[in-house]
C-alpha cells in the first residue's frame, strides 16, 4: 500500500509540474518582423497565440499585420496545423492549398505550399522552409523547397 500511495503523491506531483509549463508556455507572443529581398525591404507585425483549451476547435493561431493565417477563400485555402512555443523556440506549420486558375491567359494546375517558420528566441532570427508543388508558385518560383531567414524583434506588449 505504501508503494502505491507513493506512486499516487509523484504522479500528483508530475501533473502539476505539466500544468505549471503548459500555463508557461500558454502564450501569445508578438514581433516586428524584418523581411530584405534585393531591394525591397517589408516590415510586418507577426502575432502567434498558443491553444487556449484542449478541444480541436481551441487550436493556435498566427495573425500576420492583423489578418488571422487560417483561411478559406475562393482562391484556395491556408491552415495552421501546429503551434510550439517553448522558452527557446516558437514554431508553426502552415498548409496552403490553391486551386486551379488562368491568368492573363495563361492556366495553372492547382498547387500547395507547406511551410515550417521557427523563431529562435534568443536572437530573434526566423527561418522558413517552404516546400512548393505545382501552380502559380511553382511556375514563377520553382518546384521544390526554398529556405528563407528574416529577422524579428519581440513588441513589449506582447505576453
Amino acid at each position: 500500500m505504501k508503494l502505491h500511495a507513493r506512486m499516487f503523491g509523484l504522479s500528483g506531483l508530475l501533473l502539476m509540474q505539466l500544468l505549471f509549463a503548459t500555463s508557461v508556455f500558454a502564450q501569445s507572443l508578438a514581433f516586428q518582423c524584418t523581411r530584405v529581398e534585393g531591394d525591397l525591404t517589408e516590415t510586418y507585425e507577426l502575432q502567434i497565440k498558443s491553444a487556449t483549451g484542449s478541444l480541436p476547435s481551441q487550436k493556435g493561431k498566427v495573425y500576420l499585420d492583423g489578418r488571422d493565417l487560417d483561411r478559406v477563400g475562393a482562391d484556395g485555402n491556408q491552415t495552421i496545423k501546429n503551434i510550439l512555443i517553448t522558452k527557446e523556440r516558437i514554431s508553426y506549420l502552415s498548409d496552403t492549398r490553391f486551386e486551379a486558375e488562368l491568368l492573363e491567359g495563361v492556366s495553372y494546375l492547382p498547387g500547395s505550399v507547406t511551410s515550417i517558420v521557427t523563431i529562435d528566441r534568443a536572437s530573434g532570427r526566423l527561418r522558413r522552409v517552404d516546400t512548393i508543388v505545382g501552380g502559380i508558385l511553382a511556375a514563377s518560383l520553382g518546384e521544390g523547397t526554398k529556405s528563407y531567414e528574416e529577422q524579428c524583434a519581440p513588441l513589449k506588449d506582447s505576453k
